[in-house]
């Protein structure tokens, strides 16, 4: 059974790898600021309705735009909560800086969308979706200095919440609660589940050299 991985994402791509899955990358063009404002004309969205309204939006772009696969294109997206606030990609280090001053020594929700959708090409897809979470607490003795010098390496200018667990950032994080693939990039506990919804078993989708 072959994956499509609807995303560009290092850190999701390296989580797969490390369980056994070598994805066909397949990057979807979904204006996400557009796709949210959309839904919002009622009222504005749940960090978790976010993650899988985005998470949904750009498995179904892929599997549009290939009506040709054959197998099961995967969608994700993550946010991450502090006090409140949403937080995606800082992009920029002013932006992360000043996130990073409010969460330090504060917990913060870290939300991971998934879509998966099950492509046969002559025959009718089906699609299932689930919400993850896991908190993270950060370390309250981080110093401006130690700030600086992560900020200055732009890992944190392009992840959810400015940080990351499997890096660099992993010093300044005091605990998780939850599944810490979900903090990573996506929830491999819940995927393996949405994999079993389609009828499908998730050893089907080990394709890498030492996992069969």
């Amino acid at each position: 059974m072959q994956l499509y991985l609807a995303s560009t994402s290092p850190a999701r791509l390296m989580l797969l790898r490390q369980s056994g899955i070598e994805p066909v990358i397949a990057p979807s063009d979904v204006d996400e600021d557009a796709a949210v404002e959309a839904a919002s004309v009622n009222g504005p969205l749940s960090p978790a309705q976010t993650v899988e309204l985005l998470a949904r939006a750009k498995a179904e772009a892929v599997a549009t735009a290939h009506p040709e696969f054959d197998g099961l294109i995967l969608g994700g997206d993550s946010v991450f909560v502090v006090d409140g606030t949403i937080y995606g990609k800082p992009h920029t280090p002013d932006a992360a800086r000043e996130r990073w001053h409010n969460q330090r020594g504060h917990t913060g929700r870290l939300y991971s969308g998934h879509w998966l959708i099950e492509q046969t090409p002559g025959a009718e897809p089906r699609a299932v979706g689930a919400v993850a979470h896991a908190d993270v607490t950060f370390a309250s003795d981080i110093t401006d200095a130690e700030l600086d010098a992560y900020i200055a390496t732009e890992e944190p200018l392009f992840v959810a919440g400015a940080f990351t667990i499997d890096s660099l950032g992993a010093a300044f994080i005091d605990r998780i609660a939850g599944d810490p693939s979900t903090v990573v990039g996506l929830s491999l506990p819940t995927l393996r589940r949405l994999v079993r919804e389609l009828g499908r078993e998730w050893p089907s989708l080990w394709n890498r050299k030492g996992a069969l």
